[in-house]
């Protein structure tokens, strides 16, 4: 006879308290017990225990284990080629952001070129996902649907249906009634998930490649226990401003392939469109001329995005002046702040600071230290930098401008846009024929060779702002 009892499970490592506590004894993490139930005194006795006899590693066939494209160029170059057959991926994002509609026009096109798929909707009645299907051109042979909550269901309907890739949207709606606990609490998400990952990799030679819709938290992680990311082959990371058209998909986790790449879509009436050339884009409403905009030639994986960073100061009388970054490193500007002031005597204790990078994407590499620090130069004394000039290098706290990977990529990419010089460290290498390259040992001398340095007084603004 079968019983239940309340324990306290961690949301990130999944280990079992008797009493809630502020801090799990496993893993260590705060404030992340979470009261549920558990059943226990089950009669059903444990499967009987099976292994796989050993086999030499230069034996085993990986040509079933050929990558499956989805259709949509930018998604298959962030998964190195396509969704590997009994691969299971976990693809996480804000509510709204795009997620069902990007993996049904996956399903869609995988329909098309002759697979057979299989879309588990646990959170929208039929009649809403073929409204969507309607609007995106999705209706074909080939891709099955089934409205499903119960973790039993979804696995007779993959029985049956047999697909070659399975959507299963998402997994905090799945529950299985057997685990007494509630939909979305640690028991069922990682009992549940585990179960889909067996499906993918019990089946022989190749089960279908399964991917898990994912809920995330306030502050971006994905919801659930740790583990849940342990137990699936690829983490996707599907992000974009709800107010810009841009969308970006990033693999955090990927056992098939390398993880720096970036696939950036737009978000269209029609659906989900792949942007083939994402510096023209983001530039596309440039303002050329304007103070407190510089332009960085920033790399995401092996691609290099030119990003406009823009920074605005405005004088205060409060106690404390407010810092604000958008699409930046907080941390890091608070430290070209303290940078500036130590350095190059531009004091803002007395301003607002706002800085943001443009167009919905996030620059956080140190590379655009420099660019963020001329910017906000630029800013505060309204002189506007050359229109035609990228910045980018690592600022120290002694002032100094730091080398940075890949700069062959950036250059080659701001010259093939039309800008013809760059502020680069000093010890960066050539850069393609026709761009001068301004070298700089540090941020004073950045300014200086910018013509943004010298006295203050003799700045548009009047110098008692700057004291």
């Amino acid at each position: 006879m079968s019983r239940s009892k309340l324990i306290h499970r961690c949301s990130e490592c999944g280990a079992s308290h008797l009493r809630w506590a502020g801090r799990c004894g496993a893993c260590g993490a705060w404030n992340c017990l979470v009261e549920e139930s558990e059943v226990i005194g089950g009669s059903d006795a444990p499967p009987a225990p099976s292994w796989e006899r050993p086999s030499l590693l230069a034996d085993v066939d990986a040509g079933s284990f050929a990558p499956c494209l989805t259709g949509l160029a930018e998604l298959d170059r962030v998964l190195a080629g396509g969704l590997v057959p009994g691969s299971v991926t976990l693809l996480g994002g804000e509510p709204g952001i795009g997620k069902s509609t990007l993996l049904l026009q996956a399903l869609a096109n995988i329909a098309a070129s002759g697979g057979r798929t299989l879309l588990v909707s646990a959170e929208e009645s039929p009649h809403q996902v073929r409204l969507r299907a309607e609007r995106l051109g999705a209706l074909g042979a080939g891709l099955w649907l089934v409205s499903e909550t119960s973790l039993a269901g979804a696995l007779a309907a993959i029985a049956e249906v047999g697909p070659d890739v399975v959507v299963v949207d998402s997994i905090q709606t799945v529950a299985d009634p057997e685990l007494g606990a509630a939909p979305g609490s640690v028991t069922q998400v990682r009992e549940c998930a585990c179960r889909l990952v067996r499906v993918a990799k019990a089946t022989s030679p190749a089960g279908p490649a399964v991917v898990l819709v994912g809920h995330v938290t306030k502050d971006g992680s994905l919801a659930g226990p740790r583990v849940l990311e342990h137990v699936v082959d690829t983490v996707l990371s599907f992000e974009g401003e709800r107010h810009h058209a841009l969308r970006l998909v990033r693999a955090t986790k990927h056992r098939f392939g390398p993880t720096g790449e970036l696939g950036l879509f737009e978000m269209t009436g029609s659906g989900l469109v792949g942007v083939s050339d994402p510096s023209a884009l983001l530039l596309g409403d440039r303002r050329p001329g304007a103070a407190g905009a510089v332009v960085v030639p920033a790399m995401e994986g092996q691609r290099p995005l030119l990003v406009e960073v823009q920074a605005l100061v405005s004088r205060t009388n409060a106690a404390m002046p407010r810092r604000s970054a958008q699409g930046l490193d907080g941390g890091r500007v608070a430290l070209l702040l303290a940078v500036l002031q130590r350095h190059a005597q531009v004091s803002l204790g007395s301003h607002d600071v706002f800085a943001s990078a443009v167009g919905g994407v996030r620059v956080v590499e140190p590379a655009a230290d420099l660019a963020v620090a001329l910017a906000l130069v630029s800013a505060v004394s309204g002189r506007a930098i050359g229109s035609d000039l990228v910045a980018f290098g690592e600022v120290g706290l002694g002032g100094e401008v730091r080398q940075v990977a890949q700069v062959g990529r950036r250059l080659g990419e701001a010259a093939r846009l039309g800008f013809r010089r760059a502020v680069v460290p000093a010890s960066s290498p050539e850069g393609p024929p026709g761009m001068e390259l301004v070298r700089v040992a540090g941020v004073v001398e950045a300014l200086d060779r910018l013509a943004l340095g010298g006295e203050w007084a003799r700045w548009p603004v009047p110098a008692e702002q700057f004291s």
